[in-house]
């Protein structure tokens, strides 16, 4: 590394609600957080969410750019510098840590938050993107509400698919649960739960071929039987992918301990509660969870790494 090269407090890799977070903490704490955003969505997932009705704090909602934006704000007023750019690579190892951008920069620091969120799983299939946030939804939770009295759908078949089924149950005026193959991947208490609910509807050994729309919304789904290749239609304004979720962790190139499905391994069971299996490497956010998958959830989580940050960083020498 090179000696003349400025050595920062802490990094935090990511930009969403955990990242901007742990930012204004360590802001407020003098420590002059680094903020790698992201180079062409900073904000992290709400950006490309709609009206976000469930952060508290916001009574009558609150458009998911607007909210993402204001905390970049209260970052920067405190004194977070927020670097448009991407991680490209990370060497974590050692007492000196260094990330590299895609832009070429290399930054030196004594310590990293890893707040990169995760991704959903999309379909894939034409019509997805198109209708992203005009009827196409990642988040029951988030956008149920807006299809109260209509057509919902739900593709997926495991524990979070079925959850999100009979909560949307709760709105629409119907909802099909669609599976592609002829078994569920859920728990038996929640097929149970979900066979016995008069609103839902199940079609198994079913696969969406493309979601339909007017341009404004979604008004209707092409299916197919991966049993008999017969092909269907079916009305919906409502079309919430529940297939899982992808932790963005590749560019840590296995320096982490992840689980088996990628997401950072943090220590949960004690106090420093977002360090990871590095030294001086903290995680927070989606790319640590991988049951809530929450705003409000990713926030705490970000304040809580940002604690644990200033608290190993009084015990490390000053020269490190």
């Amino acid at each position: 590394m090179n000696s003349t090269a400025t050595v920062h407090n802490v990094i935090i890799v990511g930009s969403g609600p955990a990242g901007y977070t742990a930012a204004i903490y360590l802001a407020r704490a003098g420590l002059k957080p680094v903020v790698v955003a992201g180079a062409l969505t900073p904000g992290g997932q709400l950006i490309n969410t709609t009206e976000v009705e469930n952060y508290p704090g916001f009574p009558d909602g609150v458009m998911g750019s607007d909210l993402m934006e204001s905390m970049q704000r209260q970052a920067e007023r405190f004194g977070a510098e927020i670097v448009f750019d991407d991680v490209e690579s990370a060497d974590l190892q050692g007492e000196l840590k260094s990330v590299h951008l895609s832009g070429g920069q290399d930054l030196q620091t004594r310590t990293v938050i890893v707040a990169t969120g995760s991704n959903y799983r999309h379909l894939n299939v034409p019509g997805e993107l198109e209708y992203s946030g005009k009827g196409v939804s990642y988040c029951a939770t988030c956008d149920g509400f807006f299809f109260r009295g209509k057509p919902i759908v739900v593709v997926g078949g495991g524990d979070s698919a079925m959850e999100e089924a009979n909560f949307l149950a709760r709105f629409g005026s119907s909802v099909t649960l669609i599976h592609r193959r002829d078994e569920f991947r859920a728990s038996q208490i929640m097929v149970e739960r979900t066979r016995e609910n008069p609103k839902i509807n199940l079609l198994m050994n079913t696969v969406v071929e493309r979601i339909n729309g007017d341009g404004k919304g979604v008004t209707s789904l092409d299916l197919r039987n991966t049993a008999t290749n017969e092909t269907s239609k079916i009305e919906a304004n409502g079309v919430f992918v529940a297939i899982g979720h992808v932790p963005q962790t590749g560019f840590l190139g296995g320096q982490l301990d992840l689980d088996d499905h990628g997401y950072i391994r943090i220590d949960e069971t004690s106090t420093g509660a977002t360090r990871t299996s590095v030294p001086g490497v903290f995680a927070a956010g989606d790319c640590a969870d991988a049951i809530y998958q929450q705003a409000i959830v990713a926030a705490g989580s970000g304040c809580r790494a940002a604690l644990d940050v200033q608290s190993y960083l009084e015990d490390i020498p000053e020269g490190i």
